[in-house]
């Protein structure tokens, strides 16, 4: 007998329920494209894997599967996003924050649990980025963390990247064919995949930005 308290069994897989895109210029991936989304395999400690799109309880979302061939003691899992695909160059500039959910399975149980008992859950989710801006210099994003310790399937964990510094030109602008920014994470103490869905792009007022 199972007591599942905010998640679901599915086919013995516990698993929260996934968040609804309740804006309508969100990235939902539910067109299934992924074009403009890679994976960064730049250093040693640099997981690899592929992109595709799952289905997770009727949401579609972007899943890196981790190969598991990076050893986990201090791999980043590394997704970058192509902004200017998927805005256009000419509203780049106004960009002042991006939101995102990420979500991490287990796939084995090596967690062990505060009781000392190994769980096949995804266990801390330490989610930062960067990126290259006008400047040509690296931009730093604010680190987001949340986790889940007991489900196989984490529940979403919100992400802010903020350019707090736009005012002194800190961001993008419109001459940025290549503008993109990296979602990365680290500390992960379980082998697991990562997972990104309703990605937002805002400008200085909190107005959500078209996509192209």
């Amino acid at each position: 007998m199972f007591t599942v308290s905010c998640g679901r069994i599915v086919d013995k897989w516990t698993v929260n329920i996934p968040v609804q895109a309740d804006d309508v210029n969100a990235v939902t991936f539910d067109s299934e494209d992924i074009s403009f989304a890679t994976v960064i395999t730049d250093d040693k400690d640099s997981a690899h894997g592929g992109l595709s799109v799952v289905d997770v309880l009727g949401n579609k979302m972007l899943k890196f599967t981790d190969d598991m061939t990076v050893d986990i003691d201090g791999k980043v899992q590394k997704i970058c996003i192509n902004t200017a695909e998927l805005l256009g160059t000419e509203r780049l500039s106004e960009v002042r924050s991006i939101e995102f959910d990420v979500y991490a399975d287990a796939v084995s149980d090596d967690y062990i649990n505060q009781d000392g008992i190994n769980k096949k859950a995804s266990g801390t989710i330490c989610i930062g980025g960067g990126t290259v801006i006008s400047k040509g210099k690296w931009y730093d994003f604010a680190e987001t963390q949340g986790g889940e310790y007991n489900l196989e399937m984490s529940g979403a964990v919100h992400c802010e990247f903020k350019f707090l510094l736009a005012d002194s030109g800190y961001c993008w602008d419109e001459s940025m064919n290549d503008a993109n920014f990296l979602i990365m994470r680290w500390g992960s103490e379980n082998q697991s995949n990562l997972y990104v869905d309703n990605i937002v792009f805002y400008d200085e007022n909190k107005n959500s930005i078209p996509l192209a």
